[in-house]
């Protein structure tokens, strides 16, 4: 028996649509702004940069509705399941309705990578980095992607640029210390 193909943009529609209609207030960001976190976890020690590091990503994980937070949820989820398919859907579904929400691209961006979609991951990590400039682990995918064409010297760039925002991300400093011992990235 075939699945049902099923459109996410009329069922987020329509989620929202009755969200709106209950009289649901959108949910509103608590706790520091990532900016202050960032500033934070600049100077944070390696035992409370962990933490710091939690904060920030659930900071930027609300989008300030509680039904594209849903949405948001369930693409995550699909990438957990391993289902890119499903939350390459979810995800669009998301960019659509929340096109200023940065981590709606970012997690597209993820889960693109994982169906070995390199352009499209490409676009939509420059779309979040356009819109949350400070989001180190879209200029870390970023970098990750140029290493893996061969554009050494940019992937070297991009990962000094992670490690300027957050010194404790080991992968950005584990990959900039396998260029830098092959001779790429080094400052003089």
């Amino acid at each position: 028996m075939a699945n049902p193909i099923v459109n996410l943009k009329h069922t987020v529609a329509a989620l929202g649509f009755w969200v709106l209609l209950g009289g649901v207030v959108f949910a509103q960001n608590s706790g520091p702004a990532p900016d202050e976190l960032l500033d934070k976890l600049r100077t944070a020690s390696p035992a409370e940069a962990g933490r710091i590091e939690r904060e920030v990503q659930m900071a930027w994980s609300r989008s300030g509705s509680a039904t594209m937070d849903l949405l948001y949820g369930r693409g995550r989820e699909a990438m957990r399941d391993g289902n890119t398919k499903l939350a390459i859907e979810h995800f669009t579904a998301l960019t659509d309705h929340a096109p200023e929400f940065a981590e709606g691209y970012h997690a597209r961006a993820q889960a693109y990578f994982a169906a070995g979609l390199y352009g499209p991951a490409i676009d939509d990590l420059e779309t979040a980095l356009m819109l949350n400039p400070d989001q180190y682990n879209a200029i870390f995918g970023l970098g990750a992607i140029l290493q893996e064409f061969g554009n050494l010297r940019a992937a070297a760039d991009l990962y000094r640029k992670v490690l300027a925002i957050n010194p404790h991300h080991e992968n950005a400093q584990r990959a900039l210390d396998g260029l830098r011992r092959d001779g790429v990235g080094r400052t003089l």
